[in-house]
């Protein structure tokens, strides 16, 4: 962690200048040039907006509740976010190599519990069981042996789980 010093801070620096810094700039720089080079100049504009502090209350009550709508269908209505999320899938080892684990633990997880109640009603695992219980740790074996954080093997255990023609 403490070689990548200067790139984390880079990363910290651009993310507090994105998402905040430069968020509230931009929409007082919008505020104040449309104000001044637009709504100043027009008389039926300076009508309705008589000052600055008028046209930011009127603009706020306004534009608020669309961003906000806006925002909601961003992650809820449309297909952009589903788009994004792919993209990271895709291009982030570290999150694919998350979701094949807990599909994996999941898995292995049902098996124990179903096995666990079988010892506890003293009942024997059936060959069927026992040979699935094999072919599973066979898989988890083969599919170990030789995993690094490179995410091809992992993408290509999410394409075949979810049946997807991600690239």
């Amino acid at each position: 962690m403490r070689k990548n010093i200067g790139f984390r801070s880079w990363f910290y620096f651009r993310t507090g200048w994105s998402m905040y810094f430069a968020f509230v700039l931009s929409a007082v720089n919008t505020l104040t040039v449309t104000y001044y080079l637009a709504v100043e100049k027009v008389p039926f504009l300076v009508e309705i907006f008589p000052t600055f502090l008028h046209y930011v209350l009127i603009f706020v009550a306004i534009g608020v509740p669309i961003l906000v709508t806006t925002g909601y269908a961003h992650f809820k209505r449309t297909s952009a976010r589903k788009a994004e999320v792919d993209i990271s899938v895709e291009t982030n080892p570290y999150m694919i190599r998350t979701l094949v684990n807990s599909e994996y633990i999941l898995k292995l997880n049902l098996i124990l519990s179903n096995t666990l109640l079988k010892i506890q009603n003293n009942q024997k695992l059936s060959e069927t069981e026992i040979k699935e219980i094999s072919s599973i740790q066979t898989e988890l074996n083969s599919f170990m042996k030789d995993r690094n954080v490179s995410k091809e093997r992992d993408l290509e255990f999410f394409r075949k789980m979810v049946g997807s023609n991600i690239k």
